[in-house]
């Protein structure tokens, strides 16, 4: 009989929303273009009030002049004259006078920001009878009207001379200008986040106990990034020694202990007559055996052939020492051919402390039998493997520490012998393995361990 399906709300614990972060590459890249725009922002109200505004100004005079010099010369020339006055003006100067008809039809010149006051000096320089066009008679053009005595006159002249900037050629410049700026502001802060994005790297491997793995640039151009690379490593080579030496101590402690308590159980066993009292003395000292299994397995170092392992053969594997203990029972509800990349000792070794630590504290109250579920589901390439008994469970204050090394729960889940590293070393096995492990209190009772490992897709 297959265990029954978990609810997706109680297979982890609730997490509160992540903020919305940002990396340190594009915080700084962000804060150089907000430098970079407020600086273009400032250059462009200074362009405007230093030359954009005299360009405008001297743009009018010269529009007036170029007027008035056309009325003076026409006021003073005869028939031939102005006919040859009239063709080359438009020849050379690119400029058309036309004689001003009541019924011509005039659309205003249309101008905004400092080109009006373009039109309104115009207008002050040539007289309040003067108009100002965009269009004459379907014409397009700058046209401007004016007065010769009882004749009236239009003076059509090219619209770009009321475009002091160029046209639209300044935008272009202002944005090839911003577009390089910006690319320079992201090489900047990829320049300056390269050395602490691989120091995060660094620290990230020495967090998980790779403390060789990733040494940093001693030579380093900067001062102050040399000095933190040379300290950096020379921590990482600290805390790899030590962590030999701890490993070699406890190996060396595991030793010379094991040879006295393998005597002392055997003088055990042919001097004391008691059977009962021999038997509680061979028990305590398989008890501090087992503790000394214990410490061995928490110091034990990261196992280095991670591949596929099939998890149906590791569970078989890990409850077949209880198959037969009528107040154990274990439903496993796992698919056969799933796979995922561990190290096959080391799960069965998460796996059998999870089940001891089950037997001995998950006794279901109403009548003492130990109930355990195995499942495993499959969610976004990771295998979440659930271990769930129907004991008691623990307080909320105790289910905070239980995998600190060396913490013992509550009554209901402690054992006096115990050296309070089960769970510990569950973890710190698990996380060996390039997964995750958890630990809470069922909603429908019991303690539930849930665990995520990489999965390892089945070959076909």
């Amino acid at each position: 009989m297959s265990a029954p399906e978990i609810p997706p709300e109680q297979t982890e614990p609730e997490q509160s929303p992540r903020r919305f972060k940002l990396s340190l590459f594009w915080r700084t890249f962000f804060l150089l273009a907000l430098l970079i725009l407020c600086s273009s922002l400032a250059w462009l109200q200074m362009f405007r009030t230093q030359e954009y505004e005299p360009r405008i100004l001297r743009n009018a005079h010269q529009i007036a002049t170029v007027v008035n010099l056309t009325k003076t010369a026409l006021m003073h020339s005869d028939a031939i004259a102005r006919v040859a006055l009239l063709k080359m003006l438009a020849d050379e100067e690119d400029v058309s006078i036309q004689t001003r008809e009541p019924g011509d039809k005039i659309v205003p010149f249309i101008a905004s920001g400092m080109e009006n006051r373009l039109v309104e000096e115009m207008v002050k320089r040539l007289g309040p009878g003067t108009v100002i066009a965009s269009r004459v008679n379907d014409a397009a053009g700058l046209w401007v009207g004016f007065q010769i005595e009882q004749d009236s006159y239009w003076l059509q002249m090219d619209p770009e001379r009321l475009q002091p900037l160029g046209g639209s050629a300044w935008l272009t410049w202002l944005g090839v200008t911003l577009t390089l700026s910006l690319t320079g502001a992201a090489l900047v802060a990829r320049l300056i986040n390269r050395p602490l994005k691989r120091l995060s790297f660094a620290a990230s491997q020495v967090r998980e106990g790779h403390f060789n793995t990733s040494t940093l640039d001693e030579d380093a151009a900067t001062s102050e990034i040399r000095e933190v690379n040379i300290g950096f490593n020379r921590m990482a080579e600290r805390l790899a020694k030590i962590e030999q030496e701890r490993a070699l101590m406890l190996a060396g402690i595991s030793h010379d202990l094991r040879t006295p308590l393998a005597r002392l159980r055997l003088e055990t066993e042919l001097s004391v007559a008691d059977l009962e009292t021999r038997d509680l003395m061979a028990a305590d000292i398989a008890q501090l055996d087992a503790i000394i299994d214990k410490f061995l397995d928490y110091a034990r170092p990261e196992p280095t052939d991670l591949g596929p392992v099939l998890l149906s053969g590791v569970i078989s594997r890990s409850i077949a020492p209880w198959r037969n203990n009528q107040r154990f029972e274990i439903k496993v509800d796992v698919a056969e051919d799933l796979q995922v990349k561990a190290e096959q000792v080391e799960l069965v070794r998460v796996l059998s402390n999870l089940l001891e630590n089950a037997r001995r504290y998950g006794q279901s109250p109403s009548d003492g039998i130990t109930r355990v579920e195995i499942v495993a589901r499959v969610h976004d390439g990771w295998v979440l493997l659930r271990v769930r008994d129907q004991g008691p469970g623990v307080s909320e204050e105790a289910l905070k520490n239980l995998t600190q090394p060396f913490f013992r729960g509550d009554a209901a889940r402690t054992e006096a012998t115990g050296s309070g590293l089960g769970l510990a070393i569950v973890e710190r096995s698990v996380q060996r393995m390039g997964g995750t492990f958890s630990v809470f209190n069922n909603s429908a009772g019991g303690l539930m361990a849930l665990m995520k490992f990489r999965q390892v897709p089945s070959e076909s």
